[in-house]
């Protein structure tokens, strides 16, 4: 009986390790209408501290996506039980 606990806590620990959450949410809106380009950044931070190189800047994303006229910002954040949280910049316009 007590090896079929430890079982299942450790199958039930190793979902919990492999899930995780994620939120997206609007940043801005500008006047410019809603273009067909979309552009994205992407930084991820190490237990809330370590972001090594990470740039989810908005003028990254509008880069990556060729825009020069902005007309929404957005962010997406996802979290791994804390440990691993990643920064989403997702920006669409012309």
């Amino acid at each position: 009986m007590l090896k079929k606990i430890k079982k299942v806590t450790a199958i039930i620990a190793s979902i919990a390790l492999m899930s995780s959450c994620s939120i997206t949410m609007p940043v801005a809106a500008t006047s410019n209408p809603i273009g067909s380009k979309v552009g994205t950044a992407t930084g991820t931070c190490y237990l809330g501290v370590l972001c090594l190189g990470a740039d989810a800047s908005i003028q990254s994303a509008a880069k990556a996506g060729g825009i020069t006229k902005i007309s929404t910002v957005d962010m997406k954040r996802g979290d791994v039980l804390g440990i691993i949280t990643t920064y989403q910049t997702i920006v669409t316009g012309e």
